[in-house]
């Protein structure tokens, strides 16, 4: 993996951004950062998100004619297993170069942890505790889910034990707290 891309993931960790673009950030806003090339989904009237590749806004409203709320965004990591080709947003290429297939979690946590940016695990949903493992970056607000075992129609083909799953933000302390209190 080329040292721009670990520094990709790093400024995510670290920041709870991507490239800046907050998950509380408009519409407009995260569109002014990572550009106009994305696909748009809804959930009815109330949920909406935008798909820039590896990177998916997601983003609720109260009713129809609403301003939409930034709700969080997820780094679709495992989508570069199937070939990083037009997965990496055009915008974060031209800034970080780059990216390999795999991102391997014990490599960013030890860069991580270089940094002063530990990242402490957390309990998983049941659904997917044999499968997966997360860890939480508290001051961010981040959370890796991370390759734990294989398991047939439960992990994406391409991906082995140890890999980043995903990156998501925010995971606020509440939500770290229910999990442990209800999943431990």
């Amino acid at each position: 993996m080329t040292p721009y891309s670990l520094a990709f993931y790093i400024d995510v960790v670290t920041s709870g951004t991507v490239l800046g673009a907050k998950p509380t950030d408009a519409p407009d806003r995260v569109t002014k950062v990572l550009g106009p090339d994305f696909a748009e989904n809804s959930s009815g009237d109330h949920g909406m998100w935008r798909d820039y590749g590896m990177a998916e806004f997601f983003w609720d409203r109260e009713a129809p004619g609403h301003p939409w709320t930034g709700h969080h965004f997820t780094l679709q990591v495992h989508r570069l297993a199937q070939g990083p080709g037009k997965v990496v947003n055009e915008t974060i290429r031209a800034r970080y170069g780059r990216f390999d297939r795999r991102l391997r979690f014990e490599k960013l946590q030890r860069l991580l942890a270089k940094r002063g940016t530990p990242l402490r695990e957390i309990p998983e949903h049941p659904v997917q505790s044999s499968y997966y493992c997360t860890y939480w970056q508290p001051d961010s607000l981040t959370s890796l889910t991370v390759v734990a075992a294989r398991g047939e129609y439960m992990t994406p083909d391409g991906l082995r034990i140890g890999d980043v799953l995903n990156i998501s933000a925010p995971l606020t302390p509440e939500e770290v707290e229910w999990r442990r209190s209800r999943l431990c």
